[in-house]
């Protein structure tokens, strides 16, 4: 039997149940703090853009407007002023403005914000081109008025312009937060939902494989202890399979192999004793013949002493053939043909002794003449009909032996009209015949051959008797149709 392998044991199966609970809200967890990380990264840079935003929206319009009317009155020049604390050069300012909302640009995700970040490049492009035709005027030496209305016209109202566009993207941006808000709060309601649905899962999960460990663990043991109980009550047989590749695989490995060590060396101590009960079944069997050849050497010599030798001369040869069939070179298994001839054998032998009292009648089918049977099987029969029926009647009697093939089964069936039994006496017989031969009281040649015929053949074959009262009796033999194969009995002897 092959030696089963660990290869899952029991303390990795907990293992793995532990890491199957864990895993899962571990991953979980990662997945929450993931999900803040980035709404918190997005909120993060919306605060920021709109803080750089609000910066401009509070302080451009007044820094621009009031550096360039400055300009404009004459109270600096563009060369100067950079260095008046109070004021801004225009086109730092312009620049300045252009670099961070470019920044924004870049960074910005939400459509409508981005509309309007590119609307608002497009007017520092246009303030720019204002702020040049302004310098222009100053360096040509347009008249103060003229400069005026430049900024009346065109610079007050590109600011104002720029100024719109800032709130604007500051709105849009606002939208965005609540939109992300929103998001934020949908995410954590389906994510609660999630959690809650994934929780019931994993828990069903965990009860389930708790289940199947606790049962991958507990079924064999109770198998196990089934068996050692089966082995316990004389059950032999019993074997246990399990495939859990683990500790128990092993030891219901081990509770195998004794159990199939200890069916082993019952089945060898009980073929030796049934080669030593067929062995003296066979001394048994030997002791029946003795009495017949003293009986039928007396009568060849009573026929020589009648001057009768033609019988005498049959009476000898019918012997050398019926021991013949009984030596069978020491086969236990015969032919029904050679078992045929046996029992004519005896009978033409008996016949010449009880001429005066019996007759016999031999039908047995030609067809089971190829099927084998135990030696001795029929002769018995006859000889109990001849000594216990017919000579007992103190008339003349017949003796029948019938034999036929019946659906995989071989019935013979001997039958006299000798004395017969009555119901008191047959139950006795049928009892007797039940019983091992040697402790049988009466009817020692029929339970040999009861015997005999289970041991070979099994306990549903064998014989049956049934007799009434001064009607005769009639004994019935059972016996599986199995082709005789010469050559592998006597190997097998």
């Amino acid at each position: 039997m092959q030696s089963a392998k660990v290869k899952y044991s029991i303390k990795h199966k907990l293992i793995l149940l532990s890491m199957v609970v864990a895993v899962p809200f571990l991953v979980m967890v990662i997945y929450l703090i993931y999900a803040l990380y980035t709404y918190s990264n997005a909120y993060d840079n919306i605060v920021s853009n709109m803080t750089v935003a609000n910066n401009y929206n509070l302080n451009f319009k007044e820094e621009m407007d009031e550096s360039l009317y400055k300009l404009v009155v004459g109270y600096v020049t563009f060369e100067t002023v950079g260095e008046d604390k109070s004021l801004k050069d225009p086109y730092v300012l312009l620049d300045e403005l252009r670099s961070e909302f470019g920044n924004l640009m870049s960074i910005t995700s939400d459509g409508e914000s981005r509309a309007w970040l590119q609307i608002l490049m497009r007017n520092i492009d246009t303030l720019d081109a204002r702020v040049d035709d302004i310098k222009a005027n100053l360096e040509n030496g347009k008249s103060y008025d003229v400069n005026i209305e430049m900024l009346d016209n065109n610079i007050y109202i590109m600011t104002e312009l720029i100024q719109d566009n800032i709130q604007s993207y500051i709105y849009y941006q606002t939208k965005s937060m609540e939109h992300l808000t929103e998001q934020l709060n949908a995410k954590v309601h389906t994510f609660t939902i999630f959690c809650g649905v994934l929780l019931f899962l994993l828990m069903a999960l965990v009860v389930l494989l708790i289940v199947m460990t606790v049962t991958s663990i507990t079924r064999p043991i109770r198998e196990l202890s089934g068996v050692t109980k089966k082995v316990s009550e004389g059950d032999f047989s019993a074997r246990t399979y399990v495939d859990s590749d683990d500790e128990l695989a092993v030891l219901a490995d081990s509770v195998n192999s004794m159990t199939q060590s200890i069916e082993e060396l019952v089945q060898k101590i009980k073929e030796d004793e049934r080669k030593m009960r067929r062995a003296d079944l066979r001394l048994l069997q030997e002791q029946i013949n003795p009495h017949f050849l003293y009986n039928t050497l007396d009568t060849i010599v009573w026929l020589i002493e009648g001057n009768d030798p033609d019988k005498a001369v049959n009476v000898v040869m019918s012997l050398s053939e019926f021991f013949r069939l009984v030596l069978s070179k020491g086969r236990e298994y015969i032919t029904i043909q050679e078992e045929e001839l046996h029992i004519k054998s005896y009978l033409e032998i008996q016949q010449v002794r009880y001429r005066d009292i019996l007759e016999y009648e031999i039908e047995i089918a030609p067809e089971l003449y190829q099927y084998k049977i135990l030696k001795l099987t029929l002769q018995p029969l006859v000889e109990n009909s001849l000594y216990h029926g017919i000579k007992y009647k103190r008339a003349k009697g017949t003796i029948s032996v019938t034999g036929h093939l019946q659906e995989g089964e071989i019935h013979f069936a001997v039958q006299d009209n000798g004395v017969g039994m009555g119901e008191e006496e047959l139950e006795k017989l049928r009892a007797e015949i039940e019983k091992p031969c040697q402790d049988t009281e009466k009817g020692f040649g029929l339970a040999n051959v009861n015997e005999r015929i289970r041991m070979n053949f099994g306990a549903e074959y064998g014989m049956k008797i049934a007799s009434a009262k001064g009607k005769g009796t009639r004994v019935e033999i059972i016996i599986p149709a199995v082709c005789y194969a010469a050559d592998r009995e006597e190997q097998n002897d």
